[in-house]
């Protein structure tokens, strides 16, 4: 199986860039239908669920002909709506887009659209007008409806499901009818007038209830019957997915038409929506993550299938933690029971493999202590700096750093990458120099090692005197001698060079450290720049987030002891260091889209004196303040008019404030 991963990678990436010519003739072609949604009423409150029906052709709103709703254009040519059909819906589209100022024509115009709709759904949702149409009809309609729809898209076996589902037009369709599933025990407007005049309603309620519930449930039977199919299949797999997500009773974020396709940050958790799920719900859920092991191997070895395989679980690491720690376990010791060659662990050719590795973050991710001590111990000891260099694996040790950060076996992780941090900083991996130190911050007892590591690494550890010129060092990612382009190994004297060269990794590099309980190398290092780099640093898209957390982040007490050993004299006032290089460059921070924030950050950590101090310089630019795109916000913030025209009332509002964020600091510790 090993052997022919690569193989299979290869005829993947060949099949993806296959055309197929048949879906753009069906996207050109005009497939059957009804014209409009007129005829269906004879009331006047009808009439206005008619409207979009009756702007069509000439007006008169009338259905297509009998052929309208036929197929195709020889013995096996897919069925497809024709032109009158695919107009209509397009008008459908216009007429929702206007929206609805009352709930009873709103409801008219639904139950309208959907009668049309009704003995043809599956053509509607395979077409794509018809499909957008669908997407944006199906939230404003009942759950009964809504399970109607589902009905009619699965036939009378709910075979129909995996035509619909793996239709690059009608997945889509499929996933909003399951994204409605949070409302399966409302009930529709016409339910509700029906509760005030007739009785057993309770019933009919039930009804339109379950018929929803039945057609989830008959989905995830089809999805359990041909798992391997849906999981594999680009379209499917999505539907598979969400379905996965309403089972678990949650829902992740919709797909958008402005989604940017595999452009994902591995750092961001994607945010759920809880909902209240029908108890049998639960039940399909674990017969659905067996199914899913049963194709483990499927999932481990295309990309596609194992994206359905992290939704599962990260799902049930919330609602299902013990079916969660069942699935982390059974994929381990799948993948380790493989062969592989004598004395290499198969674990390693799949932390290199680049479906199977995305895979193996989420159970890196997910995993208890048990599970990381022992693949710590059994696969991957002694072989992680290799796996960081590596430009697929260093993304599961960045995981695997960030899981083990609260059990002893991080020790022992870090004793290894930090052996091998200048090679992973020359194989440009930052993300796993980030993320030990983001670990770091929360294990005091291997914050010094890291930084003398760091130093070490950018050559500025020896002598003492390059520790000042630390911060841009870690801000550039270079080295002593390449930043400042000299060659000289020994002596105390260093080139002087303008702040430049930020970059994003570096600035999160300095953030991470900036959490470390000791910041005096950081701050000696920031007070070493000139006003023209605090400029620089403050007004940088990457530098300015650096600024603002050394500003912020210290506590009280530590702040104190920093302003202690920092104040100077200035005019008669105690300025910190924080805010000394910042003296005569507020204006220009104060009109950059970054620099302004920091100006803000500064302002919240500041004395009253101080923030006197800020105003007087920002007052006398009255004029270019009040009309730059940011820096009116900060001229309103500070409350600069008040400072001109009543100062003493302007002191006092400052003072309040000051006390105020001191109480809520007091409260928080």
């Amino acid at each position: 199986m090993l052997a022919k991963m690569e193989e299979n990678n290869q005829w993947r990436e060949a099949g993806l860039k296959r055309k197929y010519p048949e879906d753009r003739a069906r996207m050109r072609g005009e497939v059957s239908g009804r014209g409009g949604a007129g005829e269906r009423g004879e009331d006047e409150g009808r009439n206005r669920g008619r409207e979009a029906g009756e702007r069509g052709e000439d007006g008169e709103g009338k259905r297509g002909g009998a052929g309208g709703r036929g197929g195709g254009e020889g013995g096996g040519a897919k069925k497809r709506l024709d032109a009158l059909s695919v107009g209509y819906f397009r008008r459908v589209g216009e007429r929702l887009s206007e929206g609805f100022t009352e709930d009873e024509e709103k409801v008219l115009f639904v139950e309208n659209v959907l009668t049309e709709v009704k003995g043809q759904a599956a053509l509607v949702a395979m077409d794509v007008t018809g499909s957008v149409t669908l997407q944006r009809l199906l939230p404003l309609a009942s759950p009964g409806q809504v399970g109607e729809v589902l009905a009619e898209l699965g036939g009378e076996s709910g075979s129909d499901f995996k035509t619909v589902s793996c239709d690059k037009c009608g997945g889509h369709v499929l996933e909003s009818a399951l994204r409605q599933m949070p409302r399966w025990r409302e009930k529709s407007s016409s339910e509700e007038e029906k509760t005030a005049t007739t009785e057993g309603d309770s019933a009919t309620e039930e009804g339109d209830c379950g018929i929803l519930e039945a057609q989830v449930l008959s989905l995830c039977h089809v999805v359990m019957e041909h798992c391997a199919e849906f999981i594999r299949h680009t379209h499917g797999s999505h539907v598979a997915r969400t379905l996965i997500h309403v089972l678990a009773g949650c829902l992740g974020p919709a797909r958008t038409d402005t989604a940017r396709p595999g452009v994902k940050d591995r750092n961001v958790t994607t945010q759920l929506t809880y909902f209240e799920a029908p108890t049998s719900f639960w039940w399909e859920l674990k017969t659905l993550s067996t199914s899913l092991m049963d194709n483990v191997n499927v999932c481990v070895t295309d990309a596609v299938a194992s994206t359905v395989f992290q939704t599962m679980l990260t799902v049930c690491h919330r609602n299902r933690p013990k079916l969660c720690k069942l699935l982390t376990k059974g994929i381990v010791e799948y993948l380790t029971s493989l062969s592989s060659a004598p004395g290499v662990s198969p674990l390693l050719v799949f932390l290199k493999d680049q479906a199977s590795s995305r895979l193996i973050e989420i159970v890196l991710q997910l995993s208890h202590k048990a599970l990381l001590r022992d693949l710590y111990k059994n696969h991957l000891q002694g072989q992680l700096v290799t796996l960081a260099i590596h430009p697929i694996a260093n993304f599961p040790i960045q995981r695997l750093t960030a899981a083990s950060t609260n059990y002893k076996v991080f020790l022992k992780v870090f004793d290894e990458l930090a052996e091998g941090l200048e090679a992973i900083l020359a194989a440009g991996h930052m993300g796993v120099i980030v993320q030990l130190t983001d670990s770091c911050a929360e294990r005091e007892e291997k914050q010094g090692e890291m930084m003398q590591r760091l130093l070490n690494a950018f050559h500025c550890a020896e002598p003492a005197s390059r520790h000042t010129a630390c911060l841009p060092l870690f801000l550039s990612l270079l080295t002593h001698e390449v930043y400042y382009s000299s060659e000289a190994v020994e002596g105390n004297t260093r080139t002087e060079r303008p702040l430049s060269s930020i970059c994003y990794h570096g600035s999160r590099l300095v953030q991470s450290l900036a959490k470390f309980k000791d910041r005096s190398l950081l701050l000696n290092s920031l007070r070493s720049l000139t006003p023209a780099d605090h400029l620089t640093l403050g007004t940088d898209q990457s530098g300015s987030h650096v600024l603002q957390l050394l500003v912020t982040s210290s506590s009280d007490k530590g702040r104190g002891k920093i302003l202690r050993r920092l104040e100077v004299v200035l005019a008669g006032e105690m300025i910190t260091e924080t805010v000394l290089p910042l003296i005569g460059q507020y204006v220009q921070m104060a009109c950059s889209r970054y620099g302004s924030r920091v100006l803000e950050a500064v302002w919240n950590s500041a004395t009253v004196p101080q923030r006197q101090s800020i105003a007087k310089e920002l007052v006398p630019c009255e004029t270019q303040l009040r009309s730059g795109q940011f820096s009116r916000h900060v001229w309103a913030k500070f409350a600069l008019t008040h400072f001109v025209k009543r100062k003493a009332q302007w002191q006092e509002v400052q003072t309040g404030e000051s006390k105020k964020r001191k109480l809520f600091s007091d409260i928080l510790e």
